[in-house]
């Protein structure tokens, strides 16, 4: 429960909880914070080793993703690994390989070093077809370092096909070549909907405006994300809304 809900592992000493828990079952022991952190990790390291066993015995070839993900809070950059393959009853499956803090700079020294080791680590630097990764000259430069690490002739047909671009991150890069077009008009209802949802109260106005005319507030004002198209596209709903903004320019200048 605590890893799927991702719940606190504080939770098991809260006295409240633990009341709760003796009341449905006396019998049962209560384990406390740390001891419930040990079983967490022994689950990982037999699920990493049930999985490490089930790729070296497939007989198909592996197809790897990987990315870089940024925590908004630290700025620390991790890199995840995801190997893709098609088990014996024809049915696609994904594993998480690893999910690693990967230090300053993030060049492709660094994130070949750390994909590599993966790859060697779980025993299926053999049994590769493809890798696929974001368009961009970092990953390029990976791709060739690896590759020159890898041997060829175990790849199919010869590595000639190995580096996959990621045909989402190709799309993003042209909706935001053709929203640029339009960026002007774009930025006026990004700076229009960051200042109604930058408070509840400014919030509460807005809807209050908009029942007013008998518009629907199913639709939430959401801002976009800079790096994904598709929330950009989200919002833009706020158009639905134009004379809900026509009345307020009048109230707030």
């Amino acid at each position: 429960m605590v890893i799927l809900r991702e719940y606190p592992l504080s939770m098991v000493d809260h006295i409240e909880f633990r009341e709760f828990l003796h009341d449905l079952q006396q019998l049962f022991k209560v384990s406390f914070r740390n001891t419930l952190k040990s079983d967490i990790l022994k689950i990982y390291e037999y699920e990493r080793a049930k999985n490490m066993i089930a790729l070296e015995k497939i007989e198909s070839q592996i197809s790897i993703t990987t990315d870089m993900w940024t925590s908004s809070n630290e700025k620390r950059g991790f890199m995840v690994i995801i190997a893709h393959f098609i088990d014996d009853a024809w049915k696609l499956q994904s594993r998480i390989m690893r999910f690693i803090y990967v230090s300053c700079p993030h060049i492709a020294d660094v994130l070949s070093e750390t994909l590599l080791s993966t790859l060697m680590d779980w025993n299926i630097d053999r049994k590769l077809l493809t890798l696929t990764v974001d368009n961009c000259t970092t990953n390029d430069t990976m791709i060739s370092i690896v590759l020159s690490q890898l041997c060829t002739r175990s790849l199919a047909p010869n590595g000639e096909f190995f580096h996959m671009k990621c045909y989402a991150h190709i799309l993003n890069l042209i909706v935001k070549d053709v929203l640029d077009i339009i960026s002007g008009s774009v930025k006026k209802i990004c700076d229009s909907v960051a200042y109604w949802t930058a408070t509840p109260k400014r919030s509460e106005n807005f809807e209050l405006f908009a029942r007013q005319l008998k518009i629907d507030c199913e639709k939430k004002l959401v801002l976009d994300c800079k790096t994904s198209w598709n929330s950009t596209y989200l919002m833009l709903r706020a158009l639905i809304y134009n004379d809900v903004f026509s009345l307020l320019k009048q109230r707030e200048s």
